[in-house]
């Protein structure tokens, strides 16, 4: 798979077009896409953007689960109390 840094660099004018605070938001997907450089050598697909958005994609899922874990921690909670 080609270097997530060689992919971003392909990605320079748009990632310039976004807000500051988005800039941010798109820097740590591809932070995540890094996470998961592995896996993604072991697969040969027809774009080699497609590993790096699953890459993203996984982390951000593993994200929300996490995030509705903790809400229905905090509504059990709040249940119990009740």
């Amino acid at each position: 798979m080609m270097q997530t840094s060689q992919i971003t660099t392909g990605w320079d004018a748009y990632r310039r077009a976004l807000r500051p605070t988005d800039q941010a938001v798109f820097d740590r997907l591809f932070e995540y896409a890094q996470l998961h450089t592995d896996p993604s050598t072991v697969h040969k697909p027809l774009f080699v953007e497609t590993p790096v958005l699953i890459s993203m994609l996984l982390e951000q899922q593993k994200q929300i689960d996490d995030l509705e874990d903790r809400l229905d921690h905090l509504e059990d909670d709040l249940n119990d109390r009740g």
